[in-house]
């Protein structure tokens, strides 16, 4: 379920920091954490996860760190947010579990779910850079 978490919020600026900031070498998780205030042992799970993903790319080694996987005109909020409410919905309990719920409240919110995130395809690191 798509929702506006604390971790949703870091992770959307962990993505536009690396979007910022990775030019021409990658950004390093703990500078993330310097510039940004988040947690890296969070961070680090964050950013694994969107590397699996193919919203990031990990590179190894000592001058290693991330770089967005695609050019920053192809990487929209809506990629993120996707990633990390899948996350996100991995953790969670469902909603509810009566009849009505699952016909009638669930079909709705995936309705409202799929227009927001339409809309969040529409912006990209790239326009949040500018």
């Amino acid at each position: 379920m798509l929702r506006l978490t604390r971790k949703t919020v870091l992770s959307l600026e962990a993505v536009l920091d690396i979007a910022y900031n990775a030019r021409p070498d990658p950004v390093q998780s703990r500078d993330i954490t310097e510039r940004q205030g988040i947690p890296n042992r969070y961070l680090e799970q964050v950013l694994q996860r969107l590397v699996r993903e193919g919203v990031l790319k990990g590179v190894r080694g000592p001058r290693g760190g991330y770089t967005l996987a695609r050019e920053r005109r192809r990487v929209s909020l809506g990629d993120v947010l996707r990633v990390v409410s899948a996350m996100d919905a991995e953790e969670e309990e469902p909603a509810s579990a009566a009849m009505l719920g699952e016909r009638v409240i669930d079909p709705l919110w995936d309705e409202v779910v799929t227009e927001i995130l339409a809309r969040f395809d529409m912006i990209t690191m790239e326009d949040l850079c500018r």
